[in-house]
C-alpha cells in the first residue's frame, strides 16, 4: 500500500507526545522515543542493539536497558548510494546475529513503492556497532515480486524468511510469505503464501481515502516460538488507520512450515487499539527476552491520538506479556503512556 509509510514531516511538541523515560531505576513509560515505527531489538552480550524505520538511512542504538532508548549511544550505520533500486524509502530494519556475523535486513527502493524489495548487509565485527557493513544484495525468491517486512529465523537447523508481498505485480493485497534460505542472504524454496485476509478485522481501510471500502493487508510477521508451537504475529489493516492491530498464525514444530495448509489463522486480534488508553492503532512488533531470560517481551509502535495514521506520530513502546494455559501468547491491553511499568527483569 503506496502510502502506508509515507513519512510526514512532523513538527512534534511535549503536548502531543510524553517521551518514554526512566521514573526511576525500576520503572519506565511509554512512549520510549518520541517517534520511531516499525521497532526492533536484538539482544547480545549484555545489549539490546534497537533500529526503526528512518526512510533514508539505517541507524542502530546500543543500551543495557531499552527504557533507556532517550539517552542510548546510537550510530547511523548505512546510508544507500543516491540513483539506486534501493537508495529511498528504507523500512522496518531488523538486526540479526546468525552463524557468527551480523545482519541488517531492510526493504527499500528507488522511490516508487511499486519497486520495493528486501535487502541485507553484514557486519563480521562481534559489535555491530563498530566494525563495516558490507551490502550483501537483494534478498528475493525466484519470483522477485514485491516484498518488505523481512524477518529470518532459525527452526532445527534451517533458516527461514517471513515476509509481506504481493501476489502479482500490482497492489491489489499484502500476503504473508515464507521461504527456506541458503543462507542469511539467499532464498532458496519458492514462497508459500500462509496467510492473507479473511476476517474483517483484517480490511479496515485507508483514512484518507474514503472512497477505498477495504484494504486487504497482512504485514509485519514476526517469529515467537514456545514449547511445541511456533507463532506468526503479524500486522493487519491499513496502518493509517486506528484499526490496525496483530493477528496470530500458529504452527506444530514438527509440521512443514512451508505449507500453507500447517498454519492455523487465529479469527480475532490478539492486539489492538485501546480508546480508553489512549492508544491507537498498534502493531508492527517485536519481541525479546528480558536478561535473565525469565519475562517475554512485546516491542511495538502506536500512535497516541486517534487517526493520527502512518506518520511520524508513531511511537516504540513495550510492555511484558504473558502465556495462556493452552499455550499461546496474552498480549493483554496496550499500556497507559502514563502508567510506570517495571523495566524487565535482571
Amino acid at each position: 500500500m503506496q502510502i502506508r509509510r509515507f513519512i510526514l514531516t512532523v513538527i512534534l511538541s511535549s503536548t502531543c507526545l510524553i517521551v518514554g523515560h526512566a521514573q526511576s531505576s525500576g520503572t519506565f513509560t511509554n512512549p520510549l522515543l518520541p517517534s520511531g515505527a516499525d521497532p526492533y531489538s536484538f539482544y547480545k552480550d549484555g545489549y539490546y542493539y534497537y533500529t526503526h524505520t528512518q526512510q533514508n538511512k539505517l541507524s542502530l542504538w546500543k543500551t543495557d536497558n531499552l527504557a533507556n532508548l532517550k539517552t542510548a549511544e546510537s550510530k547511523v550505520i548505512w546510508t544507500p548510494p543516491a540513483g539506486t533500486m534501493y537508495s529511498k524509502e528504507l523500512w522496518a530494519p531488523e538486526i540479526h546475529f546468525i552463524q557468527g556475523k551480523w545482519y541488517m535486513y531492510f526493504a527499500a527502493d528507488d522511490g516508487d513503492n511499486n519497486h520495493h524489495r528486501m535487502y541485507v548487509l553484514q557486519n563480521s565485527s562481534q559489535d555491530p556497532m563498530k566494525g563495516e557493513w558490507i551490502f550483501k544484495g537483494k534478498v528475493a525468491d525466484a519470483s522477485n515480486k514485491w516484498a518488505i517486512d523481512g524477518d529470518v529465523f532459525e527452526h532445527r537447523g534451517k533458516l527461514y524468511m517471513i515476509w509481506s508481498g504481493w501476489e502479482g505485480d500490482k497492489n491489489g493485497a499484502q500476503n504473508i510469505y515464507i521461504a527456506s534460505m541458503k543462507n542469511p542472504w539467499t532464498i532458496e524454496s519458492t514462497r508459500s503464501k500462509i496467510s492473507e485476509s479473511d476476517f474483517d478485522w483484517e480490511k479496515h481501510g485507508d483514512l484518507n481515502e474514503p472512497n477505498l471500502s477495504h484494504v486487504n493487508v497482512n504485514e509485519g510477521p514476526q517469529i515467537l516460538t514456545r514449547g511445541e508451537k511456533l507463532f506468526i504475529i503479524y500486522s493487519a489493516s491499513g496502518c493509517c488507520t486506528d484499526f490496525y492491530a496483530l493477528g496470530m498464525l500458529t504452527a506444530d514444530v514438527d509440521s512443514d512450515l512451508l505449507k500453507p495448509g500447517s498454519w492455523h489463522k487465529s479469527p480475532e486480534p490478539v492486539f489492538k487499539q485501546s480508546p480508553e488508553n489512549g492508544v491507537f492503532a498498534p502493531g508492527h512488533n517485536s519481541f525479546f527476552k528480558s536478561p535473565d531470560g525469565k519475562e517475554d517481551w512485546i516491542l511495538y509502535h502506536a500512535n497516541s491520538k486517534a487517526g493520527q495514521g502512518c506518520g511520524g506520530f508513531r511511537s516504540p513502546r513495550m510492555q511484558k506479556f504473558t502465556w495462556n494455559a493452552e499455550g499461546t501468547p496474552n498480549f493483554g491491553v496496550p499500556a497507559k503512556e502514563s502508567i510506570e511499568l517495571e523495566i524487565p527483569s535482571n
